[in-house]
């Protein structure tokens, strides 16, 4: 090496520190890049992508490939930042010193934590152009990682260890998928990220926390004369109203409006007719999932049903929008028994009526009252005071004033609410 110009090699030793790097890089965003992403270049038909995708399924012996030229180039580095300091500085310990420090210092900062520090920030850039490199290589140097795994298994089996080999610790669960859906940021504009979510919360939210109650169900008693329940047909403004005989726990089936219509158009309609165009209701279980529910109504060809309780009680109505206004929002247009919840005074409070859902009440008003017990405002008032409160009774529910300013029926009617910014 003697014979060798001394400018040779520092070229060498440039050339050297380079393709360290080159490995230092390829390793640090293999491991970093993003799996889906990959599948999603793979499914395009991405060469480098399938390339790297193949490597990642080997593992150990890609880490073994990278590992392997890594540490013999840094050694040679080593040996020629040796040689360099005793042709300048003769073989004392001091040249010796010096050149281990320098070498150190060179590999530390241009071979591996520079080139890291950018793969990390920039893996599919790096790792999909370095397959090209790496698949020859890894089957150039199989034999020696072949021999070098043979330990490397040993240690392991010794250690009661036994990895996995391909991609199965990067199966999501639900909760991890959501994860990624909250830090998606940019990529999935805000509207569509709401909808995911609220997809992921639909297991976990109960037709009793969507439906209409049982004293907003607009039903029609079918021993009412007819004239009577002909006017309420065509008054109303829902497309099915169910029909009762007696009582509203006694459900007879469901009413069609626009079938009535359409046989009051061709004639006079009877009892008969009426009966006729009636369907057989639909009951939910309480406490049913809305998940469960949507694909029920999916499976059963339904766009409503009456929930009951464990002893037939009826307690509401839920329906197909009510579960579509969780995922996408609420619809413009309500019937107005729907709209009147809520009223705004000049002070900034609101009015509001007792039956309001407080889930309702949380998304329109950015209120936080707890859902895990009572579902309506009057039943969480009932469960505070654990007394039927009279009219002018103030209260702090959730950190939010409260104030009833009418009740009826061992009901609480109306209440007024001080949003938090008034407090």
């Amino acid at each position: 090496m003697d014979d060798i110009p001394l400018g040779a090699l520092f070229g060498a030793f440039v050339t050297l520190l380079i393709l360290s790097a080159f490995f230092s890089a390829s390793e640090t965003s293999m491991m970093a890049l993003n799996r889906y992403r990959l599948r999603h270049l793979v499914k395009q038909g991405h060469r480098g992508a399938k390339l790297t995708s193949q490597l990642l399924g080997q593992t150990d012996k890609l880490l073994g490939s990278i590992l392997l030229g890594n540490n013999l180039l840094n050694s040679a580095a080593a040996a020629l930042v040796t040689a360099i300091a005793m042709r300048l500085f003769g073989s004392s310990e001091l040249s010796i010193f010096l050149a281990t420090l320098a070498v150190t210092f060179a590999l530390l900062v241009f071979s591996e934590v520079t080139p890291k520090v950018i793969a990390a920030a920039y893996p599919e850039r790096i790792a999909l152009p370095a397959s090209y490199v790496l698949t020859p290589l890894m089957k150039l140097l199989q034999p020696a990682v072949w021999f070098v795994n043979l330990f490397v298994r040993a240690l392991l089996w010794l250690m009661r260890l036994h990895p996995k080999s391909g991609n199965h610790e990067n199966i999501l669960g639900a909760e991890e998928l959501r994860t990624v859906v909250l830090e998606s940021g940019t990529l999935i504009p805000q509207k569509h990220r709401s909808i995911l979510l609220n997809l992921f919360e639909l297991e976990h939210i109960t037709v009793d926390d969507v439906m209409t109650p049982r004293n907003q169900i607009e039903a029609i008693d079918i021993q009412a004369p007819l004239d009577q329940i002909l006017q309420q047909i065509g008054t109303s403004h829902h497309t099915r109203l169910p029909a009762y005989r007696g009582e509203l726990n006694n459900i007879v089936g469901i009413i069609h409006v626009r079938r009535v219509l359409h046989h009051m158009r061709g004639g006079e309609i009877d009892d008969e007719t009426l009966h006729e165009v009636m369907r057989e209701p639909y009951f939910i279980p309480a406490g049913t999932p809305l998940f469960t529910q949507l694909q029920h109504f999916q499976e059963n060809h339904r766009r409503h049903g009456l929930v009951v309780d464990e002893y037939g009680e009826l307690m509401g109505l839920v329906t197909v929008e009510d579960i579509l206004e969780e995922m996408v929002g609420e619809f413009t247009t309500q019937a107005p028994s729907r709209t009147g919840a809520y009223h705004q005074q000049p002070d900034g409070s609101w009015l509001v009526e007792g039956s309001s859902l407080l889930r309702d009440l949380n998304r329109k008003l950015g209120l936080k009252f707890p859902l895990e017990g009572p579902k309506t405002l009057n039943g969480l008032i009932l469960e505070h005071l654990e007394d039927i409160p009279e009219a002018g009774t103030s209260l702090k529910v959730a950190g939010l004033p409260l104030e009833i300013v009418q009740t009826q029926d061992r009901v609480v009617k109306v209440v007024r609410i001080i949003p938090p910014l008034q407090q």
